[in-house]
């Protein structure tokens, strides 16, 4: 969860179109890319984190590019409908179609795309293992 916030409680919103930005495998090798929108929780990123970590025995390094910023409340169970919205519950990134989520580097291709899948079974959304876009010619262009 962040640190502050300007506002305790946020409206659920909507998950329209494609991501405008961290749609590039920008800082590793390869990356997991959604395919559909949805909430991941801080739970299931630290889940995928654990799971990256241990496939690739903490040779290598792991980059997590969604940060868990959205409020999720919850009212109690058998509560009568009004008295106010619920007390903020857990935290979640909103992702949509096309954003990177997790970049490995520094390892193997082997044990980067099965460290991937093994995280990808631990988010609730479609997704698929990307490189970086000069990853191929093995030339490692520096950014600008």
């Amino acid at each position: 969860m962040p640190k502050r916030v300007k506002y305790r409680k946020a409206q659920r919103g909507r998950m329209r179109g494609k991501a405008k930005r961290g749609s590039v495998v920008d800082f590793g090798d390869f990356g997991l890319k959604a395919l559909e929108p949805g909430w991941i929780t801080q739970r299931q990123i630290e889940a995928a984190r654990v799971t990256l970590s241990r496939v690739m025995k903490r040779e290598g390094k792991v980059w997590i590019r969604i940060f868990p910023d959205k409020p999720v409340t919850k009212k109690p169970a058998e509560t009568r409908m009004g008295k106010g919205k619920g007390a903020p519950e857990y935290w979640v990134a909103v992702v949509k179609p096309g954003r990177i989520m997790f970049e490995v580097g520094g390892t193997s291709k082997a044990t980067a795309l099965q460290a991937l899948n093994y995280a990808s079974h631990k988010l609730p959304i479609k997704t698929k293992i990307t490189t970086r876009p000069d990853y191929e010619t093995g030339v490692q262009e520096e950014k600008q």
